[in-house]
């Protein structure tokens, strides 16, 4: 009997596609066994009644079990439901189609305009960041539109900073006015962890209805923990995509703790210890992973702004402390500045720019230094002024900073729609030392 009339009596309809079982289902994890996998490979989970499908992520391997956690709810799974094996990776769509759109954490529209179209291609969401000696000087200015951090906090293309702030203060408007007024070729926001509403307000509110050059990259403080956490990692990827077809990107990203927490929940429902504040030791070593992906090459940059909410005001907070340790600077936004009605509610004296010294003119960056000594005079002496202990005539350097104090009120606040041009910051900012 030949090769040929074996394959003529095999019966192409009993052929069956590998697959496993589940053998044990906890809160948000998954148990199975019978495939062959690696440790990311995305899986299809398939109820026996076949009326849940959902994908996961293979997280962990013990022998020949290994751990799944779930994209979605794992409501209404039981033992021995099926596990297909999907794809190795997690990939996302990439292209200029993607601009004006709103997508999920697997790239994904949800904006009820159809399917992408104009798409060039897939690239993995896991990636490894640039090797260092192939990373661009950052050199360059990036101007945002926003006074106080053009002028004080001077960011560079390429640059990673951190929008430090309690809840409430003003995140969300500071990043509207960052993505509005900068001059960033292709904008990739991403809103991870946050409430559901914020969204269409986010969009309407803040970006003015307008998505021309953005995609905004959404996974909603009800998703699941793997949704959150890759939502990221999507935004990212995207953002190289643009960035490697020559283009200046800016990246936003609301918020890093919400990230955090997601890992955390995995991190936890997987057996890691809790090592500070509950948080195992995968969080603070996926934070490098994703910030050191932001810079700039030889042929285009990605400049990233991530907001971090810090619990109770507290900067010392374990993914505070540690995001202020990788970033290349950090803006805080504190809440005695927002009761004062002064917005941005930006502290210059706790906030800094790594590379402010390299991407601005001397004389731009002495006037900083002259503006960072009088609101450090008004700080050191508030009290002593405001109960009368302090008399005219006795500081004359202090005396000077006083007389300078609402101009340089005025020239610190920006309304929320108001974007100021960098030539026009640096003429009012003259004014101000006058």
């Amino acid at each position: 009997m030949n090769i040929d009339d074996i394959l003529n009596k095999i019966d192409p309809t009993n052929l069956t596609i590998a697959f496993g079982k589940i053998t044990n289902i906890s809160a948000i994890t998954l148990t199975g066994t019978g495939l062959e996998v690696a440790v990311g490979d995305i899986v299809r989970i398939e109820s026996v009644q076949k009326i849940y499908t959902v994908l996961g992520m293979v997280t962990t391997i013990d022998g020949a079990f290994f751990t799944i956690v779930p994209f979605s709810f794992i409501d209404g799974f039981k033992i021995n439901d099926k596990i297909f094996l999907q794809r190795d990776g997690l990939t996302v769509k990439c292209g200029y189609g993607l601009l004006g759109r709103v997508v999920n954490a697997l790239g994904e529209p949800i904006d009820d305009k159809g399917k992408i179209r104009d798409i060039e291609g897939y690239t993995s969401i896991n990636k490894l960041s640039m090797p260092p000696l192939e990373r661009g000087i950052i050199d360059k200015k990036f101007a945002t539109g926003v006074k106080p951090i053009d002028a004080m906090l001077t960011c560079g293309k390429g640059q990673k900073v951190g929008i430090f702030a309690g809840s409430g203060v003003g995140k969300s408007t500071l990043m509207g006015m960052i993505v509005k007024g900068c001059e960033a070729q292709i904008k990739v926001v991403a809103l991870i962890g946050e409430r559901g509403r914020e969204i269409p307000e986010f969009i309407h509110y803040n970006l003015g209805g307008n998505l021309d050059n953005t995609v905004l990259v959404t996974a909603t403080s009800d998703e699941s923990a793997l949704m959150r956490k890759y939502g990221a990692f999507t935004a990212m990827s995207i953002a190289e995509y643009f960035r490697d077809k020559g283009h200046d990107v800016l990246l936003m990203m609301d918020s890093v703790t919400r990230f955090a927490m997601a890992q955390r929940e995995i991190g936890l429902s997987t057996g890691e210890p809790p090592v500070s504040r509950g948080y195992p030791p995968s969080v603070f070593a996926l934070l490098p992973q994703l910030m050191e992906r932001a810079g700039n090459n030889q042929l285009g940059s990605i400049t990233a702004f991530f907001t971090v909410l810090v619990d109770g005001d507290d900067l010392n907070d374990p993914i505070a402390d540690q995001s202020r340790s990788i970033l290349d600077g950090h803006i805080v936004l504190t809440r005695d500045l927002t009761e004062q009605g002064f917005y941005p509610p930006v502290n210059i004296l706790k906030s800094a720019s790594r590379v402010m010294d390299k991407v601005v003119t001397k004389d731009q960056y002495n006037d900083f230094l002259k503006l960072k000594r009088v609101l450090s005079l008004i700080k050191e002496n508030e009290v002593l002024v405001r109960v009368g202990a302090y008399k005219p005539g006795m500081d004359l350097e202090l005396d000077a900073a006083m007389s300078k104090k609402e101009k340089i009120r005025e020239f610190l606040t920006q309304d929320s729609q108001e974007v100021v041009p960098y030539e026009d910051m640096l003429t009012r900012f003259k004014k101000a030392l006058e």
